[in-house]
């Protein structure tokens, strides 16, 4: 995505889901360097399900090595011909890559004046991707602050019925060390946006 500034009339809720969902999209975007495992590392968490996951995140990323976290990305992503997971919609919805899903998306990111980023070649219906067009919803960065309703609706299409899934088993994949606290809080987040967006539909 090519985001562009952050609306200064976004509410501190608003700006803490937009960094959980950056936070979680760097994460799956490529490995983690040094300094967001330090980042990672310092995370705290209360007594929460989402705060014990970022309790877990941290203690293994302090314990993480870069070359040890790219192996892990790698096995788990990428690994020879295909990784242990595929996190895009289309290979969840339909079990193959560069489907309906995708070009749904496609058209909705058109509606919403959303274009990726020339460097960025993966397809758009990435977790990691998705992830970030929500953030930038919230925030603003690419058109203006998107309402509520409307993210909900992105949410609901294109986000809940395939990333839930995923995390879980991002959480219990052979290879998923550091990433099994990130299936986690990602499992758990994605429970409360969509209990959050029925509330506020109701």
């Amino acid at each position: 995505m090519m985001p562009q500034t952050t609306d200064p009339d976004v509410t501190e809720e608003d700006l803490l889901r937009a960094q959980l969902y950056d936070f979680l999209a760097v994460l799956l975007a490529a490995p983690p360097d040094k300094a967001l495992l330090a980042k990672t590392a310092a995370l705290s968490g209360d007594d929460t399900e989402l705060g014990q996951a970022f309790q877990a995140m941290a203690r293994v990323a302090a314990v993480t090595s870069p070359a040890g976290a790219e192996r892990e990305f790698n096995d788990l992503f990428i690994g020879v011909g295909r990784g242990e997971l595929l996190p895009y919609a289309s290979y969840y919805l339909t079990g193959f890559l560069n489907e309906k899903p995708l070009a749904a998306l496609r058209r909705e990111m058109d509606a919403l004046r959303i274009t990726r980023a020339p460097n960025v070649f993966e397809p758009e219906d990435n977790i990691a991707s998705l992830l970030e067009m929500m953030a930038g919803m919230i925030t603003g960065r690419f058109s203006g602050v998107v309402p509520l309703e409307r993210q909900a609706e992105f949410f609901n299409r294109h986000i809940a019925p395939w990333a839930g899934h995923f995390f879980a088993d991002l959480e219990g994949a052979k290879g998923s060390v550091l990433y099994a606290p990130v299936g986690t809080a990602g499992r758990v987040f994605m429970d409360i946006e969509r209990e959050a967006f029925r509330m506020d539909a109701a």
